[in-house]
């Protein structure tokens, strides 16, 4: 029996207008819009449904803004919601313990804002970037790292191909030049705020596990396959323990939807901004899956 995924999108996939049918045509998603502004202290709906490219891109907008519009999305579906399983992409994660039940929306927002109010200051205090590399197995990117004397680690493993690094600004210098020594078709720089997935991450990784540790998790109503085991697990501490060490370690999204396929997924849906990211990733990892989008 074939089964049936809901991925959650991450950081990358906002646009300017991100649920502002969900506002107009539902009202118990319009709620949660109204409860994220209260919780925020100010009106993300309007930055969400009217704000600029670089207003969305601000940390402690795209996070928030991302799981907002993907709960609402769920909400708005009702009784057709039904998933054998889950995932998200990072931030897609915590959207995705929400829609299996395992926290509340409010719960999942709140961890939401300290992630990316941490991350932020993480970034602060540690200057870092990023880089996908592009036509290089994973291996080779993998050995590039470890032999830089920068720090300079694997981020996320997207699909075949396409791996993005995260370290120092050094390092990632030295990782793109060796890359594209050693072949690769292109190393382009990310503009993103800072290292992401990364040991560089470390600061807001103990501010965030603080959190995670003293909320109370449900057990899941499906599995939840998480980003860096690339499997799922029933278990409660190994959860938190996981969604902690997603912030210092990488997505293993490639991983993940193979593992996925392995078990009996066929049909993936994507979740959240603008239905296209994940969609093309899971297309390269496996072009036999059946892919929807909810937009």
């Amino acid at each position: 029996m074939s089964k049936k995924a809901f991925v959650f999108a991450g950081q990358g996939s906002q646009f300017s207008g991100m649920g502002m049918d969900l506002w107009d045509s539902h009202k118990d998603a319009k709620k949660l819009f109204e409860i994220a502004n209260e919780m925020l202290g100010f009106k993300i709906s309007d930055i969400m449904f009217h704000g600029s490219e670089e207003e969305l891109r601000a940390t402690s907008v795209t996070q928030p803004a991302l799981f907002i519009h993907s709960i609402a999305q769920i909400v708005a579906m009702e009784e057709d919601f039904y998933a054998d399983g889950v995932a998200g992409h990072s931030l897609g994660e915590f959207s995705a313990l929400v829609a299996a039940g395992m926290l509340s929306f409010e719960d999942g927002l709140e961890l939401v804002i300290t992630r990316a109010d941490a991350m932020q200051k993480a970034c602060d205090i540690t200057k870092g970037s990023m880089a996908a590399i592009l036509g290089l197995e994973d291996q080779k990117v993998e050995d590039i790292c470890k032999n830089i004397s920068e720090i300079v680690v694997p981020a996320n493993y997207n699909c075949p191909g396409q791996l993005v690094i995260s370290g120092s600004m050094k390092g990632i210098e030295l990782a793109m030049a060796a890359c594209k020594e050693a072949g690769a078709k292109r190393s382009l720089p990310l503009v993103v705020g800072g290292a992401f997935h990364s040991p560089l991450m470390e600061p807001a990784g103990e501010k965030l596990a603080e959190k995670i540790n003293a909320m109370t998790f449900l057990s899941p109503s499906c599995p939840v396959y998480q980003n860096f085991t690339a499997h799922p697990s029933e278990d409660l501490n190994e959860i938190k323990e996981n969604l902690i060490s997603q912030l210092t370690g990488p997505v293993r999204w490639t991983q993940t939807i193979q593992n996925m396929a392995n078990d009996g997924f066929t049909s993936f849906t994507e979740v959240g901004g603008n239905g296209k990211v994940l969609s093309g990733l899971i297309r390269k990892i496996n072009s036999e899956l059946l892919i929807q989008t909810l937009l």
